[in-house]
């Protein structure tokens, strides 16, 4: 590791070890906030793991609650991070299977649709998919949809420390990507439970977000060209 990418994982690590706290959660568009600030999303499967890894992004257990049963999240539920807030944290309601009665899926699979479509402020979507299984057609769905909007996504496998095979997953999460003009280019692996991968995803965050922090990191000049 460079001095420079060691110098940007730090600041990352410093920006999620201040203030991250519950804001709101939503059933609703016009109950959401005013787009006053950038906000990240992230996106996946019911039981993909997005409450897991959110709490592990922000190194701290229970700001989302998680559980064992696939779509328990049934609202936008949004976090504010810094002090005074820099950008907002967005856990969606998983998409596919859950275990909820088809109109209240059917309910909060138009709310993610819609968010996703149409947040003007919306800076990226981390699109969560399982390690062990790869990209479903549902996510296919969801890719395509984000990428008719023009919204700005990145794939991070979730739950990796049980992929069998997690570079050759890499790999291929990596070829489909290429596919969508709005996918970022590097494909994150990451286990919420081992921590693995976790502070390349903070990076990940505060670049999006945050783009003129990360490019006054330290070491950061070769990335900007100069």
């Amino acid at each position: 590791m460079t001095a420079s990418e060691a110098d940007a994982l730090e600041a990352a690590r410093r920006l999620f070890a201040g203030p991250i706290a519950f804001e709101r959660g939503v059933s609703r568009l016009d109950l959401l906030p005013p787009p006053d600030r950038p906000e990240v999303a992230l996106a996946g499967r019911s039981n993909v793991g997005k409450s897991s890894l959110l709490n592990a992004l922000a190194g701290r257990q229970g700001l989302a609650r998680t559980s064992n049963t696939p779509g328990r999240t049934q609202e936008l539920n949004l976090f504010a991070v810094g002090s005074p807030p820099g950008f907002r944290l967005v856990d969606m309601p998983g998409y596919g299977f859950a275990e909820a009665p088809k109109p209240v899926v059917a309910r909060w699979t138009r709310l993610v649709g819609a968010y996703l479509k149409g947040r003007p402020n919306l800076a990226r979507v981390l699109l969560l998919i399982d390690a062990r299984h790869g990209p479903k057609p549902v996510d296919r769905e969801v890719m395509a949809l984000l990428d008719r909007a023009a919204v700005s996504f990145q794939l991070v496998l979730t739950k990796a420390d049980k992929a069998r095979s997690l570079e050759a997953m890499v790999r291929a999460a990596a070829a489909e990507a290429r596919a969508y003009t709005a996918a970022h280019p590097e494909v994150l692996a990451t286990s919420a439970t081992r921590g693995l991968g976790i502070p390349r995803l903070r990076l990940a965050v505060m670049a999006a977000a945050r783009p003129s922090e990360w490019q006054q990191s330290p070491g950061n000049a070769a990335k900007r060209g100069a």
